[in-house]
């Protein structure tokens, strides 16, 4: 009448013999394709030396803004954006005096920077300058800051030739 327990009983074996007999590799190979990006030595291009702001870097932040709303993005060299954020995000805009304010741009920060958090980017290429030290663009960049993200991407790690005078420490050694 009542199958369930018995199908329970079935899949409740049938995982207990498939996990006992299942060998465990002593290789573990690293999927994630930005890995070697975070350990410094994945390829950074370097783009033509004439380039005004150059395009020497893994991921970068860009700013824009439209007549009613701030969009800020987080681009990668090769597949575009990776994280972004806008005032006219409804969670956002909902708790917003006004979409272009200096707390919509601080704001605006927190929210790109806890997103950069989760989705483990902690340092990005900044290229902006802010018009003024105390205007709407430092105050987003200060909350990217405070929110735990660096404006400046460490350089791309190159080993060392036979004839290099200095060695640099190697980015996935860690010494302590």
């Amino acid at each position: 009448m009542f199958q369930l327990p018995t199908i329970t009983r079935i899949c409740r074996s049938f995982c207990t013999q498939a996990n006992a007999n299942l060998p465990i590799s002593a290789n573990f190979v690293n999927r994630n394709p930005r890995n070697l990006e975070r350990m410094r030595i994945g390829y950074k291009p370097d783009g033509y030396h004439v380039e005004k702001p150059g395009r020497c870097f893994w991921h970068k932040l860009n700013l824009r803004k439209t007549g009613r709303y701030v969009y800020a993005t987080i681009d990668h060299f090769e597949n575009g954006t990776v994280v972004k954020a806008s005032t006219s995000e409804w969670a956002l805009k909902k708790q917003l005096y006004k979409c272009r304010d200096t707390s919509a741009y601080y704001n605006l920060g927190r929210v790109l920077a806890e997103r950069c958090l989760k989705f483990g980017l902690i340092e990005i290429r900044c290229d902006i300058v802010p018009p003024k030290p105390d205007g709407r663009v430092a105050h987003f960049l200060q909350a990217l800051q405070e929110g735990g993200v660096s404006l400046q991407e460490p350089p791309q790690f190159k080993p060392a030739r036979p004839w290099d005078q200095f060695r640099f420490e190697k980015p996935w050694e860690v010494t302590e």
